[in-house]
């Protein structure tokens, strides 16, 4: 997916700049990139992190760079920010998003006058290019925001840095957060806002959908008020938020514990412990184990001074190898056990299965396996936050289409997504049969709802059900 930070400051930004684009780190593990504006105009750093951590790879760029307002990004695509320069001024821009229509948005540019683009990811344009080159083609960066947001199929949300301060633009349905924190002398905007809290700034508020504002090291400007509909995604607070975040006001950590207890509620699983895959699991797990009364343990051990996240190598055989090295038994808790078993969700089945069989061969009696969410059906329209190239890379896809003996799309999806219906039983049935789980139950969609706490209609939910 990716993270963007922004600071203005009354003095230098550029810590503040680094720990707070570094506390990104969990949303991407491609590139990161900080630009800053100073008394020597931009300058920015760009480096791979694949292999190497952020805060590692700009240790040494912390002490080159200088100015008192910057942006910064984790990326898990394009390398940004990028410098431009255009009849707007220069500027320097992040973009946190996806964009469905690119080929649409690109030919509309070369109509408009643009020759050509410089930026290229492999044998893409850059993302944050094409936004920087339709803000372009109005006469105000604000009216330029404005026209990309309109123009952009997705989702895409912008800091973009001037020399009289930061332009701050949430996507047009709030699909993704953005939060401004302040203290003396400084303001900040920040995709989580866990990022700014041990730098010493409070919360000073969360822009809506579509918002835009102007931040200085004076205060905030609100250029363009937010939208009324929301549809912000349920998915951040099931895996990709970080425990100590907060949207909408409904913090991580807390909905999860209410999301497994919501979990508890329905199953009537007899098991000797509750367990979390680590570590996106765990805190649901706790939510399960609290309201059951089966007591919570660690029957494996994640290790993570080395690994990177399972699932973001783009080779399969490479993601499912590192999430079986990753894991460490702890045999006094599973061995001749009953376990119950938490992830967040399955995706596409490969590593869950791989943790069962790992189990099992451990000593355990029994594996219940117990997702946080439904099944995921439909690929994310709107996020970067898989990278699976086809709805038919989704386990829960691919169980259907052996139901039904044919590639199913459409309304043929459609009985599979209610919990209540008889497809949705078999395609359980199965995906337990073909997982080699003892038992297997989803969280239903209603329960996930209430979990988070905010009206229904203000929270996309689409990769389960998809409804727009």
């Amino acid at each position: 997916m990716g993270g963007i930070f922004g600071v203005a400051s009354e003095t230098s930004c550029v810590l503040d700049l680094f720990f707070g684009t570094d506390y990104h780190s969990h949303l991407g593990t491609k590139r990161g990139g900080m630009a800053v504006y100073g008394p020597d105009g931009f300058s920015r750093a760009i480096h791979n992190i694949e292999n190497s951590p952020f805060r590692t790879k700009f240790e040494r760029d912390i002490e080159e760079l200088e100015g008192n307002m910057g942006i910064g990004c984790i990326s898990d695509s394009d390398p940004q920010p990028l410098l431009v320069q255009s009849h707007l001024g220069s500027f320097a821009i992040t973009t946190v998003g996806k964009v469905n229509n690119a080929e649409e948005l690109i030919r509309s540019v070369y109509e408009n006058g643009c020759t050509h683009f410089l930026e290229m990811s492999g044998s893409r344009i850059n993302t944050s290019e094409l936004m920087a080159a339709l803000i372009s083609q109005k006469d105000s960066i604000v009216e330029g925001l404005q026209y990309m947001q309109e123009r952009v199929d997705g989702s895409m949300s912008v800091l973009l840095l001037t020399e009289d301060g930061i332009y701050a633009s949430r996507d047009r349905w709030g699909r993704t957060p953005l939060a401004i924190g302040r203290k003396d002398g400084a303001y900040c905007v920040s995709f989580e806002n866990f990022a700014y809290v041990n730098l010493g700034y409070s919360h000073f508020a969360e822009l809506g959908p579509g918002e835009i504002v102007r931040v200085t090291s004076k205060g905030v400007e609100r250029l363009v008020k937010p939208r009324d509909q929301m549809k912000i995604c349920t998915f951040l607070w099931v895996y990709y938020g970080y425990p100590t975040s907060s949207y909408e006001g409904v913090n991580v950590e807390e909905m999860r514990y209410h999301c497994g207890a919501k979990l508890a509620e329905r199953d009537s699983a007899e098991c000797d412990l509750v367990a979390g895959v680590p570590d996106s699991g765990t805190a649901h797990a706790i939510g399960y184990a609290n309201r059951s009364g089966i007591p919570f343990g660690r029957p494996f051990i994640k290790y993570t001074p080395t690994w990177p996240r399972s699932f973001m190598p783009p080779r399969q055989a490479q993601r499912d190898l590192i999430a079986r090295m990753k894991l460490i038994p702890v045999e006094a808790f599973i061995l001749n056990k009953s376990l119950l078993l938490i992830d967040d969700s399955i995706v596409r089945g490969t590593q869950l299965r791989e943790t069962t069989e790992f189990l099992y061969r451990s000593g355990a009696k029994a594996v219940h396996v117990r997702p946080a969410c439904p099944p995921i059906l439909y690929g994310c329209k709107y996020l970067n936050f898989s990278r699976s190239n086809s709805d038919m890379e989704l386990f829960g896809r691919r169980v259907i289409n052996d139901l039904e003996g044919r590639p199913t799309t459409g309304e043929g999806v459609a009985p599979y997504t209610d919990p209540d219906s008889p497809c949705y039983k078999k395609m359980v049935d199965k995906i337990r049969e073909y997982q080699n789980f003892t038992s297997l139950q989803f969280q239903r969609l209603d329960d996930l709802i209430d979990s988070v706490g905010i009206e229904p209609c203000k929270l996309c939910t689409y990769c389960w059900n998809g409804k727009e």
